[in-house]
């Protein structure tokens, strides 16, 4: 399977890198006590070391927002997902208990401040890309039976035409969906800087360290940046 960006995304910001993480033959689970105690510890770290005022001005959340706007996405009626989550945090709120992978995934993405996105692949057939929408595509809503047209020219990830995320970062479909049954799974992280103790950089060890510690699975990993903007994989 092919996965892509395209070079309009580029256009957008020269520096944005996309850290893919392919999980295989992963065992997930009802979420431990210990599993909890991370993403709680996370979530007052969180709230120890970041000023709610100061949300926004956030590395990657600023450049999240300022991709987004170039895009044609208000980010403030359509914020980043992380955003919208770190926001929850930081106002004292708890996220819910779902599954292993899925508040392990949340606990590295507020202890990175980085967009995280899992995507289970049975519900992935078709070769994926970071596009603008096109006139055919669809997006099926979290919890919902039926499909919706997608408006062309948005920034979207995709499967075929059949959209994953919608508005770029901002809310992801029913299709892909995390669950205890999961047993291979598309992470898509989105960061700027890709160095050894970078945001990006961090998260993907630890999500790679999750699948093979954690869920006793293998993975394979890539970056995809403006020198490599497409990859295949098994």
């Amino acid at each position: 399977m092919k996965y892509t960006i395209d070079k309009s995304v580029f256009e957008l910001e020269q520096k944005i890198k996309f850290g893919i993480i392919v999980a295989h033959n992963i065992k997930n689970s009802e979420t431990l006590p210990e599993d909890e105690q991370r993403l709680r510890k996370a979530e007052s770290r969180m709230r120890e070391d970041i000023d709610p005022n100061q949300l926004r001005q956030l590395h990657n959340v600023e450049l999240y927002r300022e991709i987004m706007i170039k895009s044609g996405i208000n980010p403030n009626k359509y914020p980043p997902s992380v955003e919208a989550m770190f926001k929850r945090v930081l106002k004292g709120g708890h996220l819910p208990v779902i599954n292993a992978l899925v508040d392990l995934c949340n606990a590295v993405s507020i202890e990175n401040c980085i967009s995280l996105g899992g995507h289970d692949l049975k519900d992935i057939s078709e070769d994926l890309e970071v596009r603008y929408s096109r006139n055919n595509d669809i997006f099926l809503p979290f919890g919902a039976s039926e499909y919706e047209s997608v408006p062309e020219g948005e920034l979207v990830f995709t499967s075929g035409n059949k959209v994953q995320t919608l508005k770029w970062v901002w809310r992801q479909s029913e299709l892909g969906k995390i669950t205890l049954n999961s047993k291979n799974v598309f992470f898509q992280l989105v960061g700027f800087e890709y160095e050894e103790g970078s945001s990006l950089y961090n998260a993907m060890a630890e999500i790679e360290n999750l699948v093979s510690e954690r869920f006793q699975g293998m993975c394979e990993k890539y970056l995809v940046d403006v020198n490599n903007q497409y990859i295949e994989f098994h």
